[in-house]
């Protein structure tokens, strides 16, 4: 059993049920970057990403928040929610800019890796792979007719009725015309947006947990937790797995450092509440860190990769130090 090592995490308050997603920015000056977290109570918050210190509340959903996810610059948010919607918000006013309706749940959010992003991917219990322009339109916007005199943001949907289950999760690849699904029909899925289909699939093993790109690398390696395994695939070749490592446990996340070649998980049941640092290359576990009372259904490396945050069932995002000596509030 690898030794429980003494990292003391720091734990971010405020929210009042679970939290099924974090995102952080890029570095945005002078070794800044931001954290936002999706929650069921409603309400995404921002938060400085180095000390965890919140910023502020997204307030407008009617329903559980997903998933959320902040522009590389970080000067806007997007948020997937319960009550039908989509949300692109102003991130230093808070201010709903766009509110996308949808016929089901949304449960995934995307912008591409530029910044201030002019379009947004979605996805969720419809099923549908959608694309909307946010640069024409208000803040209004509706697939369905909407009798309000605002024209609504322009969108169209990609590869209709080849996903057979939920989206669960969209990113971005470096290349801004390639995006990936993870869905609940257990595949991964490539899409070109200039052709509108697939370039690309794997199908994972077990109940898709994340999918998210490793954001320590230029080119971004795509990190997949399925069942009991994790797959790390070549973002830029749609379909190239690197690996797969399959482990003990049930996991429902998991995030690379590619730099470090190491790679962290979380565990997926109330029984099995740690966060799992492991080696890439051995393939072992090298810490098991205590600290949640509930799943972790999410986890990222800060875009410096100094710091890991995860977030969970038990309502709480904690931020864990990865770097020797001193950092934000490590002293």
């Amino acid at each position: 059993m690898p030794e429980t090592t003494k990292v003391v995490p720091l734990t971010c308050h405020g929210h009042s049920r679970p939290v099924p997603h974090i995102h952080f920015s890029s570095i945005v000056e002078e070794d800044q970057y931001y954290l936002i977290s999706a929650c069921k109570d409603k309400n995404p918050m921002l938060r400085n990403g180095t000390t965890g210190d919140w910023i502020g509340t997204f307030l407008g959903h009617n329903g559980a928040v997903w998933q959320s996810r902040l522009s590389t610059d970080a000067t806007l948010a997007a948020t997937a929610s319960a009550d039908f919607s989509a949300k692109v918000w102003d991130t230093h006013t808070g201010e709903a800019l766009h509110t996308l309706q949808h016929n089901h749940i949304v449960r995934a959010v995307a912008f591409p890796n530029q910044p201030r992003p002019q379009i947004l991917a979605t996805g969720g219990m419809e099923k549908k792979l959608r694309i909307f322009d946010l640069s024409r339109g208000s803040s209004a916007s509706s697939p369905i007719n909407d009798s309000s005199s605002a024209a609504p943001a322009m969108s169209y949907e990609i590869g209709a009725g080849v996903h057979t289950g939920t989206i669960k999760s969209i990113v971005w690849t470096a290349d801004p015309n390639i995006l990936v699904t993870a869905s609940e029909d257990k595949k991964i899925r490539w899409w070109d947006l200039r052709t509108q289909s697939t370039v690309g699939e794997y199908t994972v093993e077990g109940v898709v947990g994340t999918c998210e790109m490793d954001n320590t690398s230029a080119d971004g390696i795509l990190n997949v937790a399925s069942g009991h395994s994790v797959y790390f695939f070549n973002s830029t070749a749609p379909g190239t797995l690197i690996k797969s490592i399959k482990t003990p446990y049930e996991i429902a996340s998991v995030a690379l450092h590619s730099g470090q070649r190491k790679f962290v998980t979380g565990g997926s049941s109330q029984n099995d509440t740690w966060v799992r640092v492991w080696d890439f290359d051995e393939e072992k576990e090298l810490e098991t860190n205590k600290g949640h009372h509930g799943p972790i259904w999410s986890v990222s490396f800060s875009p410096d990769g100094k710091l890991y945050a995860t977030g969970s069932e038990d309502g709480t995002v904690k931020l864990w130090k990865f770097t020797t000596g001193p950092y934000g509030l490590w002293k």
